[in-house]
């Protein structure tokens, strides 16, 4: 090392050592600091769910023929829209057919009351027998049963023809083409997989030991890809699945871009709630002898206080140890404190 350079640093010391403030001031270290509180936190754990559609259903064939045409996957199909359609004109025939049996057992039905108002009038002057009129009143009321039986076969035609067209039940999007264009349907073939995207909910399996501390119209946190939000409990059902002995829950998530089929974490309760001490997490030191906070005592120096971490809810977790209410501990420029260091607060981050 040059003269001049050891120089520079004799002068250094000196002056330092010299004006202990200095020395003081460049050894404190600024930090945020928070309260330490008391409040209520609930045990927490998470289990996986799952985002599905409350409307999904395979729209099935009604009638039979052949398929003329079915949605494309991927298309948004509106309420009582077609998803499907039918070849419809065998059944259009029919419907012909059909509506010509019906006119012509009106004409009977109009033949028959007239027959029976003549043999009424020859009646009264004995020219005609009265069995003749009972039998035309016979004749009336069969022709009568077989235009109810022709309209009858009539309108469900008409149903089968409407029916050639798979209509959505809901609103929703076209997710699965179960037959094409050309195949024959039968009654009961699925044709398409539609789901309702915008009636969603969480589906997850809780196991026995948390059914008593969940209830109806509770909210839960959901968590996904960094995504959080507050869901309600719509249901538990009440009984579990023989083999995993888990039960079902569904929760209704609030407005939200959640997707059907999309992977969640959901935060279920698994004790009840007790007050506690607790710190913000931002406060916690890992080092290899475990976790700890730095405590500011009155002089403005910190102390490491070991501490046991238990229930974690938000920003703040439970610590045991001797910490207690009212201290105040870092959570901003702790990584390289030690017991007995100086700091200056920079600010302070109030209880709630």
């Amino acid at each position: 090392m040059s003269p001049v350079r050891l120089l520079q640093l004799a002068v250094l010391v000196l002056s330092t050592s010299a004006n202990p403030a200095v020395l003081a001031d460049e050894a404190a270290v600024p930090v945020v600091v928070a309260d330490v509180i008391e409040r209520e936190m609930t045990p927490m754990t998470r289990i996986a769910g799952t985002v599905i559609s409350r409307n999904d259903t395979r729209l099935a064939a009604q009638v039979e023929g052949q398929v003329v045409w079915v949605a494309e996957v991927g298309t948004l199909v509106a309420q009582s829209e077609d998803t499907a359609r039918l070849d419809d004109v065998m059944i259009r025939e029919r419907l012909v057919e059909d509506e010509a049996s019906v006119a012509r057992e009106q004409a009977s039905v109009i033949f028959n009351a007239s027959e029976i108002k003549r043999l009424q009038r020859l009646a009264k002057d004995n020219n005609a027998a009265l069995s003749r009129v009972d039998q035309s009143r016979r004749d009336l009321a069969i022709a009568r049963s077989e235009l109810a039986a022709a309209k009858a076969r009539a309108k469900q035609t008409r149903e089968k023809l409407v029916r050639t067209g798979i209509t959505a039940p809901f609103e929703g999007v076209v997710t699965e083409q179960f037959i094409q264009v050309g195949e024959w349907a039968d009654i009961g073939t699925p044709i398409v997989r539609l789901v309702d995207t915008r009636s969603l909910e969480v589906q997850a399996w809780v196991p026995v030991s948390a059914l008593p501390y969940i209830r109806r119209g509770m909210e839960l946190d959901l968590t996904a890809e960094g995504h959080t939000a507050v869901a309600r409990v719509r249901t538990l059902v009440p009984v579990g699945d023989d083999l995993s002995r888990l039960y079902e829950l569904r929760l209704l998530p609030g407005a939200s871009d959640w997707s059907a089929g999309q992977s969640v974490r959901v935060s279920i309760p698994t004790a009840v709630s007790r007050q506690t001490t607790v710190v913000p997490r931002d406060a916690l030191v890992l080092r290899r002898d475990g976790a700890s906070v730095f405590r500011v005592l009155d002089d403005n120096t910190v102390e490491r206080v070991p501490v046991t971490t238990g229930v974690a809810a938000g920003d703040y977790i439970e610590v045991n140890s001797d910490i207690n209410p009212g201290d105040r501990v870092v959570i901003r420029g702790g990584e390289r404190l030690r017991s007995g260091q100086a700091v200056t607060l920079v600010s302070t981050v109030p209880d709630e």
